[in-house]
């Protein structure tokens, strides 16, 4: 089975990365772009037998830092 796992930062937190692609945008002529996020996409290949509270432990004990962290997981047909 494959999985998604997108990870982005809460709002609210500092994201610095998102930051500098928003000015590198504005430095290429891009206008229009108010606020970039950046984040993450981890992609997994489990047994089929995986249950989806496996896969929340794994985004909660080391995919994700959840002090400042959101994950969102997606079951890839």
């Amino acid at each position: 089975m494959k999985i998604r796992v997108h990870v982005s930062l809460k709002n609210g937190v500092l994201d610095p990365q998102g930051r500098a692609i928003h000015h590198a945008l504005e430095g290429l002529g891009f206008e229009g772009v108010n606020d970039v996020r950046a984040g993450r996409l981890i992609e997994m290949d489990v047994a089929d037998s995986t249950t989806d509270a496996a896969l929340e432990d794994m985004c909660r004990k080391l995919l994700a830092n959840q002090v400042i962290e959101n994950f969102r997981i997606e079951k890839v047909a």
